[in-house]
């Protein structure tokens, strides 16, 4: 039986869920929007990376590829469970309702953090306490260096490690062991709020699952060079003796942008990652698929192949093409898995040799209805659809369906869509959403910016942009008052949802 099943679902990563302490997080608002999914019959919760952000806030750029993010953590849970008081809260700051304001969000965050931990730790129950240092010892291997490098990068003011004093920049043993035991403490409080975090988030999962909601997740090829992934692992990467990249990842000059892009991210030492098993990409699959069923690939194309930039160059421009893993990464990783429930991001130039990597081991691809109105050969158009691919009105990447109307289709595009549709085009959300629910693709997802019909102020992000990403919220109001009542017919219309198949018409229509 395949993993994917006939169906659709909404992407929202939690950080834009309502809430009263200026992020969204794992509280009460994220059993209500479980519900909300369920109530409109969706089967799929999609999210963005899950991670510990730093500079730039973005979710793709983060402190580890393993940890959560403790900003996600909901503070009303930490009273219930005793290690907060309703007072402790009571004062919380009047933060923006719509945005996602960073820095007094992570200050506010941070002190309760500090004074729940001080709570638990002086006041927990003798089973609480093994309960933390059970799950600390299961998740060692990743663990341990991590709250080692977030109590080691906050004592030297958030710098990245390379800046840090060389003994513990390049891991000095004698080093090492002198900070864990002047920083025990410290340590300890970011392994319980990585605890924390996953009992919480574990908690969300369960209770999507039992409602018939799958999690997917999202996972980047590339790992932040200012990540306890490098910092532990300096031999996987292409890094100097000081620890600095000397390769770093990026894309070539396209249509888009004459200089191409330089994302800076260290390359793997593929070579070596291939004689170890690729024992790290393996606790890196087997940790994100603890938490949630399914997992996007950012940036699949780079295990085929992927661009080399020097990291001297100031630009994308003078890099190469440098084979990847190829098939003997999957053949490993199915052999440790089993049946991968990967999907695969397959946007931009994409070669024959990345679609045959990518069909040799059945893994979807992506289509994006809004970059489909041009010619009939457009492989996002819907009659060039597969079953085995996944079709998104946009990404966290686009524009909302209708901030991409109303300022990035020109009249072309307009023309070819009401030709290709046989009709004018009064409503593109309503049309984009009929055509990815009727699509012959196994799975279709809408950002919920396009369920509430918002227009580009409620973008998630903008490639390029260097600041102002990352930030948007929705208002508890909104899914009562502007979520489209239809989506739950239209999955009924077009099947995508297994307990609905039985339904008469006159049960389910409008």
């Amino acid at each position: 039986m395949s993993l994917f099943t006939r169906s659709s679902g909404i992407l929202l990563h939690p950080t834009s869920l309502p809430g009263r302490y200026g992020i969204g997080d794992l509280g009460d608002w994220a059993y209500h929007f479980v519900n909300w999914l369920a109530a409109h019959d969706q089967g799929i919760w999609q999210v963005l990376p899950l991670g510990p952000t730093s500079y730039g806030d973005s979710p793709y750029q983060t402190l580890s590829a393993f940890a959560g993010n403790p900003m996600l953590i909901s503070l009303d849970r930490l009273v219930g469970a005793g290690w907060l008081s309703a007072a402790d809260l009571a004062d919380a700051p009047d933060f923006p309702q719509d945005h996602v304001d960073y820095g007094p969000v992570i200050e506010y965050h941070n002190a309760r953090l500090h004074l729940a931990y001080g709570r638990f730790d002086g006041h927990s129950d003798a089973r609480t306490v093994k309960a933390f240092e059970d799950w600390c010892a299961q998740n060692a291997p990743w663990l341990d260096d991590f709250a080692l490098f977030v109590a080691l990068k906050g004592l030297n003011e958030g710098r990245s490690w390379v800046e840090w004093p060389q003994p513990l920049a390049l891991r000095d043993p004698d080093a090492l062991e002198q900070a864990r035991a002047e920083h025990a403490s410290l340590i300890r409080e970011h392994q319980w709020r990585q605890w924390v975090f996953d009992t919480q988030w574990s908690a969300v999962k369960q209770y999507a699952n039992g409602k018939g909601i799958r999690l997917f997740g999202d996972l980047p090829i590339f790992v932040a060079h200012d990540s306890a992934d490098v910092w532990a692992n300096r031999d996987l990467f292409y890094l100097d003796e000081q620890g600095q990249p000397t390769v770093i990842a990026g894309v070539p000059p396209d249509y888009f942008s004459e200089t191409g892009q330089r994302w800076g991210n260290p390359l793997y030492r593929w070579d070596l990652m291939r004689e170890h098993g690729y024992a790290w990409w393996i606790k890196r699959f087997r940790a994100v698929l603890r938490t949630v069923d399914f997992v996007r690939i950012d940036h699949f194309r780079g295990f085929e192949a992927y661009w080399e930039i020097p990291a001297e160059e100031e630009t994308a421009v003078n890099g190469q093409w440098i084979p990847g893993p190829g098939a003997h990464f999957f053949e490993v990783v199915r052999q440790e898995l089993g049946e991968l429930p990967i999907i695969a991001e397959d946007l931009g130039v994409i070669t024959r040799e990345v679609e045959e990597l990518r069909d040799q081991f059945e893994l979807p691809g992506m289509k994006v209805l809004q970059f489909a109105w041009n010619k009939p050969t457009n492989p996002f158009l819907p009659h060039n659809h597969v079953a085995n691919c996944v079709v998104y009105s946009g990404t966290h990447d686009n524009n909302t369906t209708l901030g991409w109307w109303d300022e990035e289709m020109d009249d072309g595009a307009r023309a070819f869509m009401a030709d290709y549709l046989g009709h004018e085009v009064r409503d593109p959300v309503w049309t984009l959403m009929k055509i990815g629910m009727r699509s012959v693709a196994h799975t279709f997802i809408m950002p919920l910016q396009d369920v509430l019909a918002l227009g580009s102020e409620a973008r998630m992000n903008t490639p390029g942009k260097p600041a102002g990403n990352w930030t948007w919220r929705f208002t508890g109001d909104l899914l009562d008052r502007r979520a489209n009542p239809a989506l739950g017919h239209l999955t009924w219309l077009y099947q995508r949802r297994a307990d609905q198949q039985e339904k008469e018409y006159g049960d389910a229509a409008l």
